[in-house]
């Protein structure tokens, strides 16, 4: 079993980016270039490691490898991203890895390319990136290639030494637990389950029940031995529940117009351990959009529309329009589900303006494009 953190730690003291593994300080798949640069990118790291893994570690500073981290990146849909842009993809899985001097809510994100032994092609074209292109890697750059194209191992050995170095053991999981309980979360009620004598879930939250049932919300649960970050939101609530070969979540969002909220399942997450030391992750999206009026939506909109316009130009908003922003991202959310397709655009460009006004507002919004980045994968 493989304890991610040691991963990343060993890919970085490597060597510089090569043609196996690649950096990043971020990546922005909900913008056409940000994701045809991945794309690439992952293109070219299967093809030039048609026998192994290769990897992509994303929050560290080009220069000097410095850790500095990203958002938590919720993304169980990625492989359809990769599905429905290249032709034999490879399988590929994105990972949050926590690091202790990162604030709350700051991983690192670690993207695993595993080839299925061809070759790898886009599909179609994207951003400057045309439709049949080939792409392999050339030391630390992923170029394209028109000729020749012939896929070799010669990183094998390498890849499988660093992955044998990220091995995980008994101290690395006791402290790792410890570390969740103790000093992660002193505010939050912490658990955690063992299952099939090998595998440790830790969690974290504040627990509620409704109706009989537990509810928890500001939730962290991380899979130890892995050191890998499940799922965290300061947000959005779920439950819980697990037996002796799975742990299970279910995730609620809560979205409305003004005062009038409701909670609506989001998704459901199942992890099964098997008794040969692996596991399996299987996510259901459950997401029924609300509907609305138009042509209140279309009323909204506008009114949003106008709210960000003044905050452009640095106008005092007033404590009804104070409350109003406090909605903006969720009525955007709505507006979007409901067809009004430029609300997404909208979303994007507000980020920097929302995030220079309030912290709260911010988060909001980026648990907005979460969910809206889910429903459109899926």
């Amino acid at each position: 079993m493989i304890n991610k953190r040691l991963l990343v730690k060993n890919l970085l003291a490597h060597n510089d980016e090569n043609s196996f593994y690649d950096k990043k300080r971020f990546i922005d798949i909900g913008q056409k270039e940000g994701k045809g640069k991945f794309l690439k990118h992952v293109c070219a790291l299967a093809n030039s490691n048609p026998k192994n893994n290769s990897f992509i570690v994303i929050g560290v500073e080009d220069e000097d490898n410095k850790i500095v981290g990203v958002d938590f990146f919720d993304d169980s849909k990625i492989q359809n991203l990769v599905n429905a842009y290249l032709d034999n993809p490879p399988l590929i899985s994105y990972e949050n890895i926590p690091f202790p001097h990162l604030p709350e809510g700051k991983v690192v994100g670690l993207v695993t390319i595993k080839s299925n032994g061809k070759v790898c092609a886009l599909r179609k074209n994207i951003w400057k990136y045309y439709g049949g292109s080939v792409f392999f890697r050339e030391g630390s750059i992923s170029l394209p290639k028109a000729y020749d194209i012939e896929l070799k191992d010669i990183n094998s050995d390498a890849v499988a030494t660093i992955e044998q170095h990220a091995k995980n053991n008994i101290e690395l999981t006791l402290d790792g637990v410890i570390d969740f309980i103790n000093y992660r979360h002193p505010d939050l009620e912490s658990s955690y389950k063992v299952f099939k004598e090998q595998f440790v879930v830790c969690w974290a939250g504040n627990r509620k029940k409704v109706n009989g049932e537990t509810y928890y919300s500001r939730v962290d649960i991380e899979l130890i031995n892995e050191q890998v970050k499940l799922f965290y939101s300061t947000l959005d609530e779920i439950t819980i529940t697990y037996d002796e070969h799975s742990f299970t979540t279910m995730e609620y969002v809560q979205l409305g117009l003004g005062k009038k909220q409701k909670y609506y399942p989001l998704e459901k997450v199942v992890l099964t351990f098997e008794d040969n030391g692996t596991y399996q992750i299987n996510s259901e999206l459950l997401f029924e959009p609300p509907q609305f009026d138009k042509k209140t939506l279309y009323h909204v909109l506008n009114a949003n529309n106008a709210l960000l316009k003044k905050l452009e130009q640095k106008i005092e908003l007033k404590q009804s329009e104070i409350n109003d922003l406090k909605h903006l991202p969720d009525t955007y959310l709505i507006c979007y589900l409901n067809g009004f397709e430029e609300a997404k655009d909208t979303m994007e460009t507000a980020r920097p303006l929302i995030k220079a006004y309030d912290a709260k507002i911010y988060a909001s919004l980026k648990e907005s494009l979460r969910i809206l980045r889910k429903v459109r994968y899926n």
